[in-house]
C-alpha cells in the first residue's frame, strides 16, 4: 500500500472509468485495445451518434456490416480506433453474449464470469479484468503495460513476469476492494503518463526514493561531465502513443466515471 498511498497523495483521486453506462465501458475496453483513448472517444462518439451504444442495436446489425437503418457499417463507425474490422466483429460478438446472459447482472452471476469473457473472440485477460472491475464491480486487479513497467523499475517484480504472476502479486498484498483496485490502477496509469514513461522523467517523481531504476540511473550519471548528463536526461515533453486506458487525470466535461464521482472538467488524451 506504500506505493498506492504515495501516488494518491501526489496525484489525488482519479475517479475512473469515463462512461455513461456499464455497457459503454465494456465497449470501450474492447475498442481501446492497441490504440489511444483519444481514438476510442472518436469511435464511441460515432457509435453514439448512430444510436449504437446499446447492446440490442449492435447485436442486430446485419452481419458485420450495415446497421439496421442502413446508414453506415459498424467497422466504418469505429475506424478511428484502429483494427476496425476485427473490433467490429468483437463488438458484435460481445453484444450477443451480453444480451444472452441478461446484461451485467447476469454475467456477474455466472459460475466463472472471467472464464466466460475470456472464451469470447478477441477478449484477453486485461480486457476481461477491466470489464470485471469497472463494469461488474468485481475486485480483480487489472494488469497493463504501465503496471508492469512501474513495478519492474521499482525492483518489485521481474520485467518478464506473466500476467497471472503480476496479478497474484497484487492480490496477495491488497485487501480485495473494488474502489481500492480501481483507484490504484488509475493512479498507476497517471504515474506512467507523467513520470514512468518509456523514457522515464525521474525529476519530481513521487516514487523516486524507492525506485531501483532511478537509483541505478543516478549512479550511472555520477561523474559524467555536464554535457553528458544533459544528453541522458529525459526530455520533459516526451510522450507515448497506444495508451491502454483513458487518461485518468484529463476528464471530459459532462461525463461520469462508472459508479464514481462526476468528472469535474474535461479533455482526455
Amino acid at each position: 500500500m506504500a506505493v498506492h498511498d504515495r501516488l494518491l497523495a501526489h496525484y489525488g483521486p482519479q475517479g475512473w472509468w469515463p462512461a455513461d453506462t456499464a455497457f459503454e465501458m465494456m465497449l470501450g475496453a474492447i475498442l481501446t485495445q492497441n490504440t489511444s483513448w483519444t481514438n476510442v472517444e472518436r469511435a464511441i462518439a460515432s457509435l453514439r451518434a448512430d444510436g449504437l451504444l446499446e447492446a440490442a442495436a449492435i447485436a442486430t446489425i446485419v452481419g458485420a456490416g450495415a446497421t439496421t437503418g442502413g446508414t453506415m457499417d459498424l467497422a466504418t463507425l469505429i475506424k478511428p480506433s484502429g483494427y476496425f474490422n476485427q473490433k467490429a466483429r468483437r463488438l458484435k460478438a460481445f453484444a450477443g453474449f451480453y444480451l444472452a446472459h441478461g446484461g451485467e447482472s447476469g454475467i456477474r452471476c455466472l459460475a466463472d464470469p472471467r472464464q466466460a469473457l475470456l472464451a469470447l473472440h478477441g477478449i484477453g485477460p486485461e480486457t476481461a479484468d477491466s470489464m470485471l472491475l469497472y463494469a461488474l464491480d468485481m475486485p480483480v486487479f487489472v494488469i497493463d503495460a504501465y503496471t508492469r513497467r512501474i513495478f519492474a523499475r521499482l525492483g518489485e517484480t521481474p520485467p518478464d513476469a506473466s500476467y497471472a504472476a503480476l496479478q497474484e502479486y497484487f492480490h496477495a498484498r491488497l485487501t480485495p476492494s473494488v474502489p481500492l483496485f480501481r483507484e490504484y490502477h488509475a493512479l498507476l496509469v497517471a504515474h506512467a503518463k507523467r513520470h514512468c514513461r518509456k523514457r522515464p522523467l525521474c525529476a519530481g517523481c513521487p516514487l523516486q526514493k524507492r525506485c531501483a531504476h532511478a537509483r541505478g540511473a543516478a549512479g550511472a550519471l555520477d561523474g559524467m561531465p555536464p554535457d553528458d548528463f544533459t544528453a541522458h536526461r529525459p526530455h520533459a515533453t516526451t510522450g507515448e502513443a497506444g495508451d491502454p486506458m483513458p487518461d485518468a487525470a484529463a476528464p471530459r466535461r459532462g461525463r461520469h466515471a462508472i459508479h464514481g464521482r462526476p468528472w469535474p472538467g474535461f479533455r482526455e488524451g
